[in-house]
């Protein structure tokens, strides 16, 4: 799923783990990110050109003569100088490190997984630590030549953004990223819609936005309407909603009822995008949930929209998943 998310679907198949195998979720993090960091070793570390500025017994590059003078450096044989290093120690693996570190401090981490990652920092040992933000992630640029390093440095990301700093103690505490709704909705969205980009190459897979059917000089205050996800083929236009939710049902007064939320949403969808073209005037419409307690395979036609809501069961083998949601919208 998260190879999907990140669109690195280079790395699937290097990723055949079960989570059903690993304590949690961090366990199953640690070993992927053992695992691809492991063929970045052996594929070499990138290295960058990185701006020095210290006091140096050899000449090398530009020397500042004030800084030079003040500290009476050439009566010591030495000079202040400012020169460019082609070096290792730069953010991409400042960032690495700093992860393996914070890992380390995980109190549940497997005894595998620990002593792995004391052996890698030996090759880490010419590159500093961080103090790491999320501002660095922000900061990093991958071209054709680290490219390789965009998969090991969404897992890094992903580690951080769940652990928090207890500044007192310098210790780290790790969130149950699964049980934070906004994140894991943010990454099934962009499963389903990568994965549908990398699959279903007879639809054209984006995000679009919808104009309200209605010519008001008002229209401005009214709300965006974004898809999460649209499908558009010579004969076919779907739009998906996915709701990453803890029921896909709702309780009402002892009956199960879907979540009219939801089902509003997407009608609104629906019934505004038909004043977009022809094609859009019986545009399909899908909700996509992950299967909890209960499977949903519900089909409804209202207004001329063919609505389907469905759910995905993540807790399956890879295939059964696959093939799942290939036929939600292939089957109409």
């Amino acid at each position: 799923m998260l190879c999907y998310a990140w669109d690195r679907l280079k790395e699937k198949d290097e990723v055949k783990v079960s989570q059903s195998d690993f304590s949690d979720i961090y366990n199953l993090l640690s070993r992927v990110l053992i695992n691809n960091l492991e063929k970045l070793i052996k594929k070499g570390f990138y290295k960058e050109y990185n701006v020095n500025y210290k006091e140096t017994s050899t000449l090398r590059g530009k020397i500042n003569f004030n800084d030079s003078l003040k500290h009476f450096g050439f009566k010591r044989g030495k000079l202040y100088c400012e020169f460019d290093d082609f070096s290792y120690n730069i953010l991409y693996n400042q960032i690495i490190k700093t992860i393996l570190y914070i890992l380390i401090k995980y109190k549940y981490l497997d005894e595998e997984y620990k002593e792995k990652i004391y052996e890698m920092l030996n090759y880490f040992e010419d590159i500093s630590l961080l103090r790491l933000k999320s501002e660095h992630f922000s900061k990093v640029k991958l071209n054709k030549n680290n490219l390789y390093y965009g998969f090991v440095l969404d897992i890094c990301q992903l580690i951080f953004d769940n652990c928090l700093i207890d500044e007192s103690k310098g210790d780290f505490l790790f969130k149950d990223f699964e049980r934070d709704d906004r994140a894991m909705a943010y990454l099934f969205e962009n499963f389903v819609r990568n994965f549908y980009k990398r699959e279903c190459k007879e639809f054209k897979v984006y995000r679009e936005n919808i104009n309200w059917a209605e010519k008001d000089s008002k229209v401005d205050l009214l709300p965006i309407m974004q898809t999460d996800i649209s499908l558009e083929s010579a004969d076919r236009k779907i739009i998906i909603d996915t709701k990453y939710y803890k029921n896909s049902l709702s309780n009402n007064y002892g009956a199960e009822k879907l979540i009219s939320s939801n089902l509003y949403q997407l009608f609104a969808y629906l019934k505004n995008i038909e004043y977009k073209s022809d094609k859009d005037i019986n545009a399909e419409g899908i909700l996509i949930y992950p299967k909890t307690s209960k499977e949903l395979n519900l089909r409804y036609v209202i207004h001329g929209h063919k609505i389907k809501i469905c759910t995905v069961d993540l807790n399956r083998d890879w295939q059964v998943i696959h093939n799942r949601l290939i036929e939600i919208i292939r089957q109409g």
